[in-house]
């Protein structure tokens, strides 16, 4: 009794295993190729419950799975030459899915990173093309979209090839490499001077202007001033010529000792000078006479000397 039930669970554990072996599970993010003795004999992409050959060690049926989803790899630090002969530095990624097992497993034999390998290749290449074609100034403009289209159309060709399909490329990075960036830098402060001493010298220029406005306007008003202090200074004069000469008019006299006192004043004002005069000279005639009488005496002397310092 006891071997027959030994016998029993022995059989039983041995169909077990053999279902367990016939049986695989492919889940929503995975995709199966069943390969028998190096042949593909079927491809699962739906998830589910599936059957094939038990005993895989015997190299009868193996289950190879791959991803069905969306994968990415990057691709960074990479110097590439514009078409003015300047240097950048890149980071691109790439968005791709495993869309044919098929070829996918006939090309790189499932693998992942056989296939980005190749991938990665065609983008350094693609990268250093698309940048070739273009100036310095495309990468940082918005020739940057069609620029990843067009490295995009350009890995799917190969892609196709391995059972892939690109989903998206992007331009992550471009930077300026160290020396173009110390370059750029220079022509940018070069610029920048440029236009400081240009907008410098519109100062100067303007400024000249304005002073050149002001000196003009200045001199116009000093003319103007001394235009009208001549007119003035000159009805002051006719004024008083014409006061002097009506004063003169009411009393002759009078004016001649006002125009005598008036000779003193300015003659004999402390300027340190001495005047020979004869005593009968007109000059004096108002000290000897208050009416301005001549001298008579003729024993008076030849000449006299008047000191000019008094008032």
């Amino acid at each position: 009794m006891s071997n027959r039930l030994a016998y029993g669970l022995i059989g039983l554990a041995a169909v077990l295993l053999l279902v367990y072996s016939s049986v695989f599970v492919v889940n929503e993010r995975q995709q199966a190729v069943v390969v028998r003795f190096g042949q593909i004999q079927a491809v699962h992409s739906e998830p589910g419950l599936y059957f094939k050959l038990p005993f895989a060690f015997a190299d009868a049926d193996r289950v190879q799975y791959v991803e069905d989803q969306a994968l990415r790899f990057d691709l960074d630090n990479i110097r590439v030459q514009v078409s003015g002969g300047k240097f950048y530095e890149v980071d691109a990624f790439v968005v791709y899915k495993i869309t044919d097992p098929r070829r996918f497993r006939e090309t790189v034999s499932g693998d992942r990173e056989s296939a980005e390998s190749r991938l990665r290749t065609r983008l350094d290449a693609s990268l250093r093309r698309v940048y070739g074609l273009r100036g310095f100034e495309s990468a940082l403009s918005d020739a940057r979209a069609s620029m990843m289209q067009e490295v995009r159309d350009d890995l799917r060709v190969d892609a196709e090839s391995l059972g892939v399909t690109i989903s998206d490329v992007r331009i992550r990075r471009t930077d300026l490499t160290q020396e173009v960036s110390q370059q750029t830098f220079e022509r940018m402060k070069a610029e920048r001077l440029a236009e400081a001493e240009l907008i410098r010298a519109r100062g100067n220029e303007e400024g000249q202007r304005r002073r050149a406005i002001a000196d003009r306007q200045v001199v116009e008003l000093q003319a103007e001033a001394q235009r009208d202090s001549e007119i003035l200074r000159g009805q002051g004069d006719a004024e008083r010529n014409r006061v002097f000469a009506e004063a003169f008019g009411r009393d002759e006299a009078f004016f001649e000792f006002y125009r005598s006192m008036r000779a003193y004043n300015g003659a004999l004002s402390g300027t340190g000078s001495t005047m020979v005069l004869s005593p009968d000279s007109d000059f004096f005639r108002f000290f000897n006479d208050a009416q301005g009488a001549a001298p008579t005496s003729p024993s008076a002397p030849a000449a006299s000397a008047v000191p000019a310092t008094g008032n």
